[in-house]
C-alpha cells in the first residue's frame, strides 16, 4: 500500500494518470477539471458480503464445533456421563458420538457425585471446630454418615438382566446393538439377545458385539443364527465383559472356531447351556475345555460339526459331571462315544442320538451294559442303522428309569427286540415308533400287553409292516392295557377293521385318540371300538382322513361320548352330512373345538348347532365347504357369542359381503377367509 501512496512535492497532483490503481473504485476519485484528479482518502469501510482474494488465498469464516475434538477427548467427556438419560441423549446426537459412547465399558464411567443435604444455618453457625485442618463440611459430613450412605444406595440403578431384545433380517445392525447397549444399561439390564439372519448391506459385526459387551454386563442368554460375519474377536469380547452368561446358542457361524469357544470356558463359569449347530470351524479341542473348565454345565446339543469326533464328545462327557441333557445330531463319532456315555452319563436325564452312520450294533450294546445310565428318562434314537433288538434289549436292562422312549427309522429293529423291552421297562411311559416297518401288528399289540401299569402313550406312524391279520387265540391271552390314555396311529396304510377291533378289547380306558390317515377302517369296525372305549370317556379325538367313516360313527361318538367331548376333528370324512352335526348338537355339550372342513355339511347343519342349548364352542372350522352358503349369517352370528376362531376359507357359496359381515359384527373372533 506504501507505494500506492508514495508521492511528495510537485508530483502530489497527477495529471491525467490515476493514483489509485482500482478502476472499480470510482467513489474515490472526484474530477476538478480538465486536467486535475483529487485524492480522497476513505471516511468508511466498504462493506463487503463474498469472500476477498489476498496473496492469491481463499479466506472463509470458520465455526468453532466440539467435532473438531479428537475422538480421545470425547471419550473423556463422555465418562463423566452420569445417568443413563444424559448418556441416551448424547448416544442420539450422530452415529460417532452413538459408537463412542458404547465403547465405554460400565466400570469406566466416573461416579455420579451425590448432593449432600444442607443444615440449618444456626447449627453450622454454632459448630465448634477444634483443629484448624478441621472445617465445618467435615463436621456436617461425619454427623450424617448413615444418611449419606442411604443416598448412595438409591442412587445405584440395579441391571439384573429382566430385558430382552430379538433382532432378525434387516434389523440386526451394529448402531443397532450399540443402541441396545446404552438403552438399556441403566434400564433393568439387558438379560437376553436374540440375533437371526443378517443384514447383507450393514449386517451385524464385530464391533456390535463389542458394543454389547462393554455395556451389557448382565447378558444371560445369548443367541446367534446364520451370522458369518461374527467371528473370535466378538465372541470372545461377549465372554470377557458378559462374565455371567448362561446359555450360549451358536447355529450356521462359520468364522466362529475353537479359539472363541476357549474364551467362552475361561470367563463364563456359570454357563450352564450350549448348543452348536453347522459350525464348520469348531472341533474338539472347544468342546475339550468346555467340559473342563465349565462345571456347571447341564445341556448341551451338537449338531451337524463335521470337526467334531470321538475325543471331543469323550473329554465332554467324561469331565462334565452335571451333565443332564446330551443331544449328538449328525456327527462323525463311533461305538467310543456311546460307550463313553453308558459308563460316565451318571447324571444324564436326557439322551437324543441322531443319524449317528458310523455307530453300530456295539455301540448301542455297549451303552447299554455300562451301567452308568441309571437316571436316564427320556431316549431318542433317529435314523441310526446300527438300532437292532439286542442294542435295544440291552438299553432296556440298563436304563431302569427309562419313561420315554422314541424310535425313528430304525429298520433293522423287530417285534422281538420291541417285547423285550417291553418286559424289561416296567417304568415306560410313552412309546413312539415312526418309520419302524419291521414291527408288526402282533408287536404292537405283544407290547402294549407287556409294557406294565405305567404306560401312558404310545405312538405309530409310518409303520408299514402292520397289516390286518386274524392272531386267532393269540388275542385272548393278551392282558388289557387298562392304564393307557393317549393312543396315536398315524399314516399306516395296513392298518384297517380287524387291527382296530383288537385295539377295542385291550385299550379300554383311552381318553385321546388320534387316527389319522387310516382309509382302511369303517364303521363295522369302529362302532365296537368306541363302546369298548367307554369306560375312559373320550375327550380329544381326531379321525383326520378317515374317508370311510359316516354318519354313524359320528353319532356313536356322541352319544357314547357325548358327555365328556372336547375336541373333534372330522377333516376330511367326506361321507360325513348335517346328520352327524344334529347328533353332535344334541349330545356333545362340553364340546369347545369342532372341524368338520371337506364335509357334506349344509346350512341346516350349521342351523343346528346354533339351536343347541350349550354354548361352550370355540373354535369352528368348516373350510372347503361349498354347501354352506350366506343363508347361515344368522347362526354364525349366534355362535359368535362365544367363538374365539372361525375358519370359512374355500366356501364357495359364501359371498365377500357375508364375509365382511361377520367380520364386522364378530370383532372379537379371529376369522380365516
Amino acid at each position: 500500500m506504501s507505494k500506492v501512496f508514495e508521492f511528495s512535492g510537485d508530483v502530489a497532483f497527477c495529471p491525467r494518470d490515476s493514483v489509485y490503481p482500482n478502476p472499480k473504485e470510482p467513489s474515490l476519485l472526484f474530477p476538478l477539471g480538465h486536467h486535475v484528479d483529487l485524492y480522497m482518502p476513505l471516511l468508511k469501510r466498504s462493506r463487503i458480503s463474498a469472500s476477498f482474494q489476498f496473496s492469491g488465498e481463499t479466506l472463509k469464516e470458520k465455526r468453532t464445533s466440539i467435532d473438531v475434538l479428537p475422538d480421545e477427548c470425547i471419550f473423556e467427556v463422555f465418562r463423566h456421563l452420569s445417568g443413563g438419560q444424559e448418556r441416551s441423549s448424547c448416544a442420539c446426537v450422530s452415529k460417532r458420538w452413538l459408537s463412542l459412547l458404547s465403547s465405554i465399558r460400565k466400570d469406566e464411567f466416573y461416579p455420579a457425585e451425590i448432593s449432600r443435604p444442607e443444615e440449618p444455618k444456626e447449627e453450622v453457625v454454632s459448630t465448634k471446630v477444634d483443629k484448624p485442618s478441621e472445617t465445618v463440611k467435615d463436621v456436617i459430613v461425619d454427623s450424617d454418615t448413615d444418611e449419606i450412605e442411604s443416598l448412595i444406595e438409591d442412587s445405584e440403578v440395579r441391571t439384573d438382566g429382566y430385558l430382552s431384545r430379538h433382532l432378525e433380517g434387516k434389523k440386526a445392525t451394529d448402531i443397532r446393538l450399540a443402541a441396545i447397549a446404552i438403552g438399556t444399561s441403566t434400564r433393568g439390564g439387558l438379560g437376553k439377545l436374540s440375533i437371526v439372519g443378517n443384514n447383507s448391506v450393514r449386517g451385524v459385526t464385530n464391533f456390535g458385539l463389542k458394543a454389547i459387551a462393554r455395556g451389557c454386563p448382565s447378558l444371560r442368554v445369548l443367541t446367534l443364527w446364520n451370522v458369518s460375519s461374527i467371528s473370535d474377536e466378538g465372541l470372545a469380547e461377549i465372554a470377557s465383559g458378559c462374565n455371567m452368561l448362561e446359555e450360549l446358542d451358536l447355529r450356521c457361524c462359520p468364522s466362529i472356531s475353537d479359539k472363541a469357544l476357549l474364551a467362552v470356558a475361561n470367563n463364563c463359569p456359570n454357563l450352564t447351556s450350549l448348543t452348536i449347530e453347522s459350525c464348520s470351524n469348531i472341533g474338539n479341542d472347544g468342546f475339550q475345555s468346555v467340559g473342563r473348565l465349565c462345571q456347571k454345565l447341564r445341556s448341551i446339543s451338537i449338531k451337524k460339526c463335521p470337526l467334531v469326533g470321538d475325543q471331543g464328545i469323550t473329554s465332554l462327557v467324561s469331565s462334565a459331571s452335571f451333565l443332564t441333557k446330551l443331544s449328538l445330531q449328525a456327527l462323525n463319532v463311533s461305538d467310543m462315544s456311546l460307550a463313553v456315555i453308558g459308563h460316565y452319563g451318571l447324571a444324564i436325564r436326557d439322551l437324543a442320538l441322531v443319524g449317528l452312520q458310523n455307530v453300530t450294533e456295539k455301540g448301542f450294546w455297549v451303552m447299554g451294559n455300562g451301567r452308568g445310565l441309571q437316571l436316564l428318562m427320556s431316549l431318542t434314537i433317529n435314523c441310526c442303522q446300527g438300532v437292532t433288538d439286542l442294542g435295544v434289549v440291552a438299553i432296556g436292562k440298563g436304563c431302569p428309569s427309562l419313561k420315554h422312549l422314541c424310535l425313528r427309522k430304525c429298520a433293522i429293529l423287530s417285534d422281538n427286540g420291541l417285547v423285550s423291552f417291553a418286559k424289561l421297562c416296567m417304568s415306560l411311559k410313552s412309546l413312539e415308533l415312526e418309520e419302524c416297518h419291521r414291527i408288526t401288528q402282533f408287536g404292537l399289540f405283544a407290547t402294549l400287553s407287556n409294557c406294565g401299569e405305567n404306560i401312558k402313550a404310545m405312538s405309530l406312524a409310518n409303520c408299514f409292516g402292520i397289516k390286518d391279520s386274524n392272531m386267532g387265540f393269540a388275542v385272548g391271552a393278551m392282558s388289557p392295557c387298562k392304564s393307557l390314555r393317549s393312543l396315536s396311529i398315524r399314516d399306516c396304510p395296513g392298518f384297517g377293521n380287524v387291527s382296530l377291533a383288537i385295539l377295542g378289547r385291550i385299550c379300554p380306558q383311552l381318553h385321546r385318540l388320534n387316527l389319522t390317515g387310516l382309509r382302511g377302517i369303517t364303521d363295522e369296525s369302529f362302532l365296537p371300538f368306541i363302546q369298548g372305549c367307554e369306560a375312559g370317556g373320550l375327550t380329544h379325538v381326531n379321525l383326520i382322513g378317515c374317508e370311510n367313516l359316516t354318519d354313524k360313527a359320528v353319532s356313536a361318538i356322541a352319544k357314547v361320548h357325548g358327555s365328556t367331548l372336547e375336541v373333534l376333528n372330522l377333516d376330511g370324512c367326506r361321507h360325513v352330512t348335517d346328520a352327524g352335526l344334529v347328533a353332535i348338537a344334541e349330545n356333545c355339550w362340553f364340546l369347545h373345538e369342532l372341524d368338520v372342513s371337506k364335509c357334506v355339511v349344509t346350512d341346516y347343519g350349521i342351523a343346528e348347532l346354533a339351536r343347541a342349548p350349550w354354548t361352550s364352542l370355540q373354535i369352528l372350522s368348516m373350510s372347503n365347504c361349498p354347501l354352506v352358503s350366506d343363508n347361515c349369517a344368522p347362526f354364525l352370528l349366534k355362535l359368535g357369542e362365544t367363538l374365539v376362531g372361525l375358519d370359512i376359507r374355500q366356501c364357495s357359496a359364501m359371498s365377500y359381503g357375508m364375509v365382511d359381515l361377520l367380520v364386522e359384527k364378530l370383532w372379537r373372533c379371529d376369522i380365516l377367509s
